[in-house]
């Protein structure tokens, strides 16, 4: 039987975001929910937690932990190898590509990731939220250079799973899909590459993930069609599909993000019978990153 981890990622990115979340939890097929330390709705977002759990007791929370297009938790100072200026501000590096490049070139020092990773970890954990798992914002820890510090952190401070960012082709295989997904699946398929050594060192680490992460081909242009077509042909395993809910409202307008009417339909998506359906006929079992963990 397939079972399946569909977590929302950006919570606390803002408030719109953390209601379609919550909604998506309590109302759809959302199991789990990965928090930004940084994130200008960091405490609507904690406010809701300690409110009512979505979703009820088995719903997961980890930390999105980002390293790419956002602010840092320490000063800048602590952590200059992963900062730009940027109008005399301090921010991460805006595109996932420079970031790539900086990986690869070895150019971030690996002191300073796990230090900021354990930073946004603390900050979730005092809280008062029990993190279940790690994730990164544009999944960055597919990189080692990232991967390593990243997995070093999460032990530190007792978190046993970190998502796998690799999509399976059959995920990528879809009808409809136009030039620019078949582009983006020859990216996808080139940092494939990497896969061998995440689950080495997180096998290594002694640490729990998936065979593999669903929906990240088609972030931000998910519908159910697709949905339902990636649904129809899982495997048996323990996956996870990677979503986005929200509201494309004022508060999206005010940050930087491709994703934004795209958000909204994706809560439709999440919501909708025929997504419950589809999970249904295929005979797939939801759950959370709690029964993966107690599961392995």
């Amino acid at each position: 039987m397939p079972r399946l981890i569909v977590n929302a990622d950006d919570f606390g990115v803002t408030p719109g975001v953390n209601r379609a979340i919550v909604e998506a939890a309590g109302n759809g097929i959302v199991t789990s929910a990965t928090m930004m330390a940084s994130g200008r709705a960091f405490e609507d977002a904690v406010a809701r937690l300690r409110a009512a759990p979505p979703g009820g007791p088995r719903f997961s929370v980890g930390c999105h932990v980002v390293l790419v297009d956002g602010t840092p938790v320490l000063p800048p100072k602590q952590i200059p190898s992963l900062v730009q200026q940027n109008g005399g501000v301090s921010q991460f590096r805006k595109t996932a590509n420079s970031f790539a490049l900086a990986a690869l070139a070895g150019k971030l020092k690996s002191d300073e990731i796990e230090a900021e990773a354990a930073a946004q970890i603390q900050r979730v954990q005092r809280a008062g939220i029990a993190v279940s798992h790690v994730d990164t914002h544009k999944h960055v820890h597919m990189f080692p250079a990232v991967l390593r510090p990243l997995l070093r952190a999460a032990k530190a401070a007792g978190i046993s799973a970190v998502r796998n960012p690799f999509e399976p082709a059959f995920a990528r295989r879809l009808k409809g899909s136009d030039w620019k997904l078949r582009k983006r699946e020859l990216q996808m398929k080139m940092l494939g590459s990497f896969e061998a050594n995440f689950r080495k060192e997180v096998a290594a680490q002694g640490m729990h993930t998936t065979d593999g992460a669903l929906g990240v081909l088609v972030t931000g242009v998910l519908d159910l069609n697709f949905f339902v077509q990636i649904v129809s042909n899982i495997p048996d395993g323990t996956w996870e599909f990677v979503c986005h809910p929200g509201y494309d409202d004022r508060d999206l307008e005010q940050i930087r993000t491709r994703l934004r009417a795209s958000r909204q339909q994706e809560l439709t998506v999440l919501t909708s019978p025929e997504a419950k359906n589809a999970l249904q006929l295929r005979g797939v079992q939801l759950i959370s990153y709690h029964e993966l963990c107690m599961s392995n």
